[in-house]
């Protein structure tokens, strides 16, 4: 039987939190911490930075949901935005944001909490970002759109820039990795109990996680009935740093890989 929507949350929150250790010391979280003292920080996906250079973010109020180590929230006072606020629900990841905010001298708020349940002293911002990986944490969309619109100001945009759901069809470990796998309409959840990694790695045994997947019309269709208008949706060739789906990378017949979608806040 599937766990309920706050069972699966509060289980996506331990699974996280049991991972945090794997992304918080080594030569990657060395150089990361080097590079946020650093003029022109930056790790967002080149398409992300592509569209909100388009929409010219300069001094607006900047939220991220999801944000894990908060670099990507950091990364948009590079192009002229101000990071005010970083939801999470894993402690453990906002404990590194603190310390990357400390070396970028910024200070934005660092808010655990479960993105439906915040806090009533949060003030709306101008723009909210969502990157890889958040969406197919929450098993209710609509109910996870609807949060996020109370989070935005009136003319707000959010930007997500996430891995094409196409994807979750295929399984790139398999011997036929091109064969399809999964329905691209089998909503889940699918459980698993490996460590989060970023890079595909064998991170161990975690506490299980909640997956599920939702596809672009799903998206689309949340983001429409909570008063969200979409203005673009892009498509995009290239990857968003998910290493495992390296195969289906740079190919003459090539599928969808990531997408960016605009919208805003009527």
């Amino acid at each position: 039987m599937a766990a309920s929507h706050d069972a699966a949350i509060a289980a996506n929150r331990l699974a996280w939190d049991a991972c945090a250790p794997l992304h918080s010391e080594g030569p990657e979280w060395d150089a990361l911490l080097q590079a946020a003292g650093q003029p022109g920080f930056c790790e967002l996906d080149n398409n992300l930075k592509h569209t909100l250079q388009s929409l010219n973010v300069q001094g607006l109020r900047a939220a991220q949901v999801g944000c894990n180590n908060g670099r990507e929230l950091l990364s948009l006072a590079t192009l002229g935005a101000l990071p005010v606020l970083g939801i999470d629900q894993s402690g453990a990841f906002l404990a590194q944001a603190q310390r990357l905010s400390q070396a970028r001298d910024l200070h934005p708020r660092w808010l655990q909490a479960d993105i439906h349940q915040l806090p009533a002293d949060v003030e709306p911002v101008d723009l909210v970002i969502i990157t890889i990986g958040v969406l197919n944490w929450m098993p209710d969309l609509h109910r996870f759109m609807a949060a996020v619109a109370r989070l935005m100001a009136p003319g707000a945009r959010l930007v997500i820039n996430e891995t094409h759901p196409m994807l979750e069809m295929f399984d790139p470990e398999s011997a036929t990795p091109f064969e399809p796998t999964l329905s691209y309409f089998d909503k889940g959840p699918h459980i698993f109990t490996q460590a989060i990694t970023y890079d595909g790695s064998d991170g161990g045994q975690a506490p299980p996680a909640h997956w599920f997947v939702h596809t672009l019309g799903d998206v689309v269709s949340a983001c429409v009935a909570n008063g969200l208008q979409v203005q673009r949706l892009t498509e995009h060739p290239e990857l968003n740093r998910e290493a495992e789906y390296e195969v289906y990378a740079r190919r003459a017949a090539q599928l969808p890989l990531s997408y960016t979608l605009v919208a805003q806040r009527t």
